[in-house]
């Protein structure tokens, strides 16, 4: 057991195609973490976060002999555990509000909080959309509360410990810049969270 507690991802894969109960419990327990993480970083419930990891879970036990890179389970169960999120958060048609930075620039009076923080968030999410999907990615996984630690980021999203810090650091920088480029950050468009996902 001790060996497959240390076993790569792929010698582990194959152990769960082959019934292994032990390697099974051993991927379970290597990834819930993270994904418990993101289910926190995309606002879900406490229940609706419970089911999508389940859901997750299934989803691996009924594809594992049909995935393609073994060694990169844990991009395979961020991304699925991503649209297990999704679908929940529109049977609830939930809004999700990304809170990337504070500092948004004020072009208007606060004579209506909720109407400003509502074209804050929609003119936030347009320039998060734009970005490259990586960046959407790790920022989405990073911004949690608690953060989750780099190991299992790296495991995750198949990225170096060494290059998260960097790449967050690039990704927040790309956000602002496009966020300051709009010559209109807090007009309302058809494209609000979650309507165009």
């Amino acid at each position: 057991m001790d060996q497959q507690r240390h076993a790569d991802n792929q010698a582990l894969v194959a152990l769960v195609r082959s019934a292994d109960p032990v390697a099974w419990r051993t991927l379970t327990d290597r990834y819930t973490n993270l994904l418990w993480h993101i289910a926190r970083g995309m606002r879900l419930s406490q229940e609706d976060a419970a089911d999508a990891i389940q859901t997750t879970w299934l989803r691996l036990m009924e594809r594992v002999d049909t995935v393609r890179q073994p060694d990169r389970i844990g991009s395979w169960l961020a991304t699925t555990m991503r649209h297990e999120c999704l679908a929940a958060l529109r049977r609830r048609s939930k809004v999700v509000v990304l809170e990337i930075f504070d500092d948004l620039p004020d072009h208007a009076d606060p004579f209506d909080d909720a109407l400003l923080r509502r074209e804050q968030d929609a003119a936030l999410w347009r320039a998060f959309r734009s970005m490259k999907p990586r960046c959407q990615t790790l920022l989405r996984v990073l911004m949690t509360d608690p953060p989750p630690a780099y190991t299992e980021v790296a495991s995750a999203l198949d990225m170096p410990v060494g290059s998260i810090g960097p790449t967050r650091k690039r990704c927040l920088a790309a956000l602002r810049e496009i966020m300051a480029a709009d010559p209109y950050p807090f007009e309302s468009t058809a494209a609000e969270p979650g309507g165009d996902q």
